[in-house]
């Protein structure tokens, strides 16, 4: 009897593990080349259990509804052929995968305004739209993703076209059957409308934190206080986790002032500013049962060569903050 409540005991308690086990992730950036364990191990290395693997589609300006997409002009890691085999290589090393495909508009373009002008090109955008995620909704059913996420930070197409999103979602779900989220700003989660169809609910996690040169952990925090409280209350609401579909802070000057500038004339690096704000965000959320986990951005395959002390853009790698992250990732 002692023994039967005993297995009973490890079983829950086990079963209670697997539920509370966060996503340690990284933003897995797409390349020219394929990968290989190489460029998986540091991932590995990182304590990481998770990569979002992003594959991209094009649009010329903000009101024109064409996506190209998939084509042989592309970068590999950036066609549906490049997805495939950086999530086999992944998978290969028991990294898991959110599979994200994103939008990308020449220039540089704030994807939160695409807006088109007519009812007719709104049309011609919710086709070539389907067209481009489906596609990769089959991608991530094929190779058994554990995670797709159907958008990222794409506002007023939502706010213009709901009722399309949430027939856009009932046809996902005829293909694809792991877990949904959507990848809203962090400014627009809250407007969401279909959320309650989502297993995520998805924040690409820029929210402001501090007005100073180098923030402090302390002031960082304070600033953490009204998100976490919005984000507890539309999780209790929905009874969905929250997800971090992307984090990160740049290693520059004044970077938790507004973490989603990503412009190449702040090039004054500062590596203690990176590594406060991102204390700051794991510790005001990466443990609370609420909280699912998240995505560092970015991260990128030739680890030997990416980041170090002398680069102000957001990847961590060689830097500080990266040994920070694997210290929080090897909490599970």
């Amino acid at each position: 009897m002692r023994i039967k409540l005993l297995i009973l005991v490890l079983a829950c308690f086990q079963s209670c593990a697997a539920q509370t086990l966060k996503i340690n992730g990284v933003s897995f950036v797409a390349s020219r080349e394929s990968v290989s364990s190489n460029h998986i191990k540091p991932v590995v290395d990182l304590n990481a259990n998770y990569a979002a693997v992003m594959p991209f589609g094009f649009i010329k300006d903000l009101s024109n509804p064409n996506i190209v997409f998939n084509t042989e002009r592309q970068w590999f890691g950036e066609t549906k052929a490049g997805a495939r085999q950086y999530i086999k290589e992944l998978q290969k090393h028991d990294i898991r995968v959110m599979l994200k495909p994103q939008i990308w508009v020449w220039h540089g373009e704030f994807t939160g305004f695409i807006e088109m002008k007519n009812e007719k090109d709104w049309k011609v955008l919710e086709s070539s739209y389907s067209k481009f995620i489906l596609t990769y909704a089959e991608l991530a059913q094929e190779m058994d993703v554990a995670i797709f996420c159907i958008g990222t930070e794409l506002e007023k197409f939502i706010s213009n076209r709901p009722e399309f999103w949430q027939s856009l979602i009932v046809q996902i779900k005829k293909i694809y059957n792991g877990k949904l989220t959507y990848a809203a700003n962090w400014d627009e989660y809250k407007r969401t409308p279909f959320i309650a169809s989502l297993d995520y609910i998805g924040i690409d996690a820029y929210f402001p934190v501090s007005e100073s040169k180098t923030p402090t952990l302390k002031e960082c925090l304070e600033s953490w206080r009204p998100y976490h409280k919005e984000m507890v209350s539309l999780s209790e609401h929905y009874k969905k986790p929250i997800l971090f579909t992307e984090f990160g802070y740049r290693s520059v000057d004044y970077s938790g002032k507004a973490p989603w500038r990503s412009d190449r004339s702040m090039t004054q690096v500062n590596l203690e500013a990176q590594t406060n704000a991102t204390l700051a965000l794991f510790n005001s959320c990466w443990q609370e049962d609420w909280f699912a986990g998240g995505f560092v951005w970015k991260w990128f395959h030739d680890h030997e060569n990416a980041g170090g002390k002398e680069d102000s853009r957001f990847t961590p790698q060689n830097k500080p903050v990266e040994n920070l992250i694997r210290e929080q990732y090897k909490l599970r």
